[in-house]
């Protein structure tokens, strides 16, 4: 089973195997943590999205590319569900963990660090963004030893550590 640990931070920091982006569908960086990711990775990251999503990536699915100038090996990106444009559909961010986990194991990933997917500007509802993450990482068959999430703020951190403990 796969451990699920939190910390607070940055997520292009993070000294792990993989780090999780939560991309857009386009796949060719954008604001938030996806803008974060890109800018930190620099051009060889985007030019690989370009290279191995040539027409981007469905909600909910996962896939890897190099992580280019960050600490990480990979980085895996995985389109969230955009509960502000009126996906709700929670089986679509379940996918996004599970995918995500999958790619790691493909990969041989040990440790992986996610960021709290559609939790931001998309606008999922926080709660229930920890409780996917937590429930989903735990639960989702993988040879992952350590799924990090990486809080955006005190807040956050609080209410996945009040989950996890």
């Amino acid at each position: 089973m796969t451990e699920v640990t939190v910390a607070l931070g940055d997520i292009t920091t993070e000294h792990v195997d993989a780090i999780v982006n939560a991309a857009n569908n386009r796949m060719r960086g954008g604001g938030g943590v996806d803008g974060a990711i890109h800018r930190a990775g620099g051009p060889e990251l985007l030019a690989d999205c370009v290279r191995r999503f040539p027409r981007g990536l469905a909600t909910g699915d996962a896939g890897w590319t190099t992580a280019g100038a960050l600490p990480a090996r990979w980085v895996i990106h995985t389109v969230g569900p955009n509960h502000r444009a009126g996906q709700t559909d929670r089986h679509l961010l379940v996918s996004c963990y599970q995918r995500s986990l999958e790619v790691a194991d493909e990969l041989g990933a040990e440790t992986i660090a996610f960021p709290l997917i559609s939790a931001g500007v998309y606008g999922w509802p926080l709660q229930d963004a920890i409780r996917t993450a937590v429930e989903t990482s735990r639960t989702t068959d993988s040879r992952v030893r350590e799924a990090r999430i990486v809080a955006f703020d005190t807040t956050a951190l609080s209410a996945v550590d009040a989950l996890l403990h």
